[in-house]
């Protein structure tokens, strides 16, 4: 069952001479479950791709459709209410609030939600990304994995339909690299999230049930490493 349709996705920055085609006429699928990575050069439309699957970016032409709704035929109240509901964003930087402890930077789309939190889920959340003992720690108190683990906490505490993950190894050491990304495909075969992660890594996309390559726009190749 496919959880993501995109059809003839394009995505212009500019007019005229000074006009650049960021996307060029995307489309594809994803199951369900599956695990992606997509990969390409810089400036190659990655990242772009990326934000609009996720609602924060919006396409010059194309659809989207995440579990049959058409995601740009919502207003931006809706979109946002999309956002925290339907998809888990982690970037490479964290994007963490300095003012909040790790409990307050997890559960915030819950908060914002105006939903009481699952406090259950929240523990096993805690436990899964050993958290436990940092519950009040303030985000400049913790290490780049740390940060990056409540980012996960973050994206996961909604129970989402679709992980979206933007080079989210970028910043980190080898070792926290690869901790990072088990527990991505942990809660990828935990939970039955969708998965998609853009990296340079090549170790990484080779984990991936399917590599979709990027190149000026367009798919240049999308190969199925795993059913």
């Amino acid at each position: 069952m496919d959880i993501l349709k995109i059809e003839k996705l394009s995505k212009i920055y500019g007019e005229g001479e000074n006009q650049v085609r960021a996307l060029d006429n995307v489309s594809f699928t994803v199951e369900k479950g599956q695990f992606v990575a997509i990969i390409g050069p810089s400036g190659s439309g990655k990242s772009t791709l990326l934000h609009i699957l996720g609602g924060v970016d919006i396409p010059t032409s194309g659809k989207v459709y995440l579990d049959g709704q058409d995601v740009y035929a919502q207003n931006e109240d809706q979109l946002a209410v999309f956002r925290r509901r339907q998809v888990g964003l982690i970037y490479q930087f964290y994007n963490l609030i300095p003012v909040l402890n790790v409990t307050e930077n997890i559960t915030l789309p819950v908060l914002m939600d105006g939903k009481k939190v699952d406090t259950d889920y929240l523990k096993e959340l805690l436990c899964l990304l050993a958290l436990n003992g940092r519950e009040k720690h303030l985000p400049n108190e913790l290490s780049g994995g740390q940060q990056q683990r409540v980012s996960i906490g973050r994206a996961l505490i909604n129970d989402p339909a679709v992980i979206l993950a933007d080079e989210p190894t970028g910043n980190l050491d080898s070792k926290n690299s690869r901790e990072i990304v088990e527990l991505l495909k942990l809660s990828n075969k935990k939970y039955g999230q969708t998965l998609i992660i853009i990296t340079h890594d090549e170790s990484i996309a080779l984990q991936a049930d399917r590599i979709i390559t990027i190149n000026d726009g367009k798919i240049a190749d999308d190969r199925l490493l795993r059913a």
